[in-house]
């Protein structure tokens, strides 16, 4: 099908002229698992190539597992400019990159919880909309975009949200764990030496307070005493602190781990037997952004980016991939059957009930940092 016929479908279909069957069937977007992880048209290639010079660089610092790189590759066919991805495991990671400075980074994917704190330390930019066509603010849950404005100025768009459970090789790992407390037990019973706890206090530290009955973002320093405790007695039992988990799992060496939905989603398509678990007892939802540091270097090819990558069909191809859900209505309206009934990428509200966002506070909480650190040298 050719970009304009497949305009002429999608103009039709947000009409409500034909139904969202027919709109996939007829573009190919019902094989789209397939069909999205390659090079097709994206809907706004046009607008893509009037972006002009926008030099021959840009520098992209995101999370692991968590790009298509059809997307990359094309971007970088339209514009010219060559794409330098940095991956990083954990908030707090980036938040010391950005404050040492000289990082290079165009583009960043920080957390819903983070983006105050970069406000308030001058290391975000407040984004010119008007050079983000592609982006419609009304088409985004606000549930999940809502931290991108910051006293009535915004300074990101969505990217994707999800939730933070665990995943389980159920082969190997039989008693079936559906909480935070199962979690640890079997970490420090049939499973020892085969669990992967991340390199992030934030999930770290909240599932073990999760398993202790307290809240996820608790700051209060009993609790996360008795976290503390908890971390430190599984230490034993572990095979790796990381936040790049899927290459143990996919060995073997691990069975158990602090896991995002959409790892759970890439690790499954491929070994059935790993099933992903919202815990019973907690855990985090969250929502991921595109944000430009204030000293971005390349800050037409950032803004080119950015736009390119809130195109709906974009933003559907890369969640056909790393297994996240977009925010945007539009690019959801575009998921095939197998993407929008997926359980993981869209749990039922039940299972979401206990899960928390993360809360600014335990960015920057000292007692926090000190557990982490503890925990990791202990």
């Amino acid at each position: 099908m050719t970009a304009t016929k497949f305009m002429k479908e999608l103009h039709r279909y947000r009409k409500g002229s034909v139904s969202r069957r027919h709109f996939l069937g007829v573009t190919g977007l019902g094989t789209a698992m397939a069909v999205m992880g390659t090079a097709m048209p994206s809907l706004y290639s046009n607008q893509a190539n009037a972006f002009g010079d926008v030099g021959d660089r840009l520098i992209f610092a995101t999370w692991p597992n968590y790009q298509n790189q059809v997307n990359l590759d094309e971007y970088t066919e339209l514009t010219g400019a060559h794409i330098q991805v940095n991956a990083f495991g954990s908030n707090e990671e980036m938040l010391a990159k950005l404050q040492a400075g000289g990082t290079g980074w165009d583009v960043f994917v920080p957390t819903n919880y983070t983006i105050s704190n970069y406000v308030e330390l001058g290391l975000i930019q407040e984004l010119d909309l008007s050079r983000i066509p592609n982006y419609d603010a009304s088409a985004n849950n606000p549930k999940f975009s809502d931290p991108a404005t910051v006293d009535g100025k915004v300074y990101c768009v969505p990217k994707n949200w999800g939730t933070t459970g665990f995943i389980v090789n159920s082969n190997k790992v039989t008693s079936q764990p559906k909480s935070w407390k199962d979690f640890f037990d079997a970490t420090m019973g049939k499973a020892s030496g085969h669990t992967i706890l991340h390199d992030y206090q934030l999930t770290t530290i909240g599932a073990a307070l999760c398993a202790l009955g307290y809240s996820f973002n608790s700051i209060d320093a009993k609790e996360l005493g008795e976290a503390e405790a908890l971390l430190i007695k599984s230490k034993p039992h572990l095979f790796a602190i990381t936040s790049d988990y899927q290459p143990g799992m996919r060995s073997e060496d691990a069975w158990l781990s602090i896991c995002w939905n959409g790892d759970g989603t890439q690790l499954k398509n491929d070994m059935p037997e790993m099933q992903y678990v919202i815990a019973s007892d907690g855990g985090e939802i969250w929502s991921d952004f595109y944000a430009i540091p204030t000293d971005a270097p390349h800050l037409d090819a950032a803004y080119a980016f950015i736009n390119f990558m809130q195109d709906p069909y974009v933003q559907a191809r890369d969640a056909a991939v790393h297994g996240y859900a977009p925010t945007d209505a539009r690019a959801i309206a575009l998921q095939p059957d197998s993407l929008a009934n997926d359980p993981i990428l869209h749990p039922a509200l039940e299972l979401m009930n206990g899960l928390e966002f993360g809360a600014a506070q335990t960015m920057t909480d000292p007692i926090r940092a000190e557990v982490m650190a503890r925990f990791k040298s202990a």
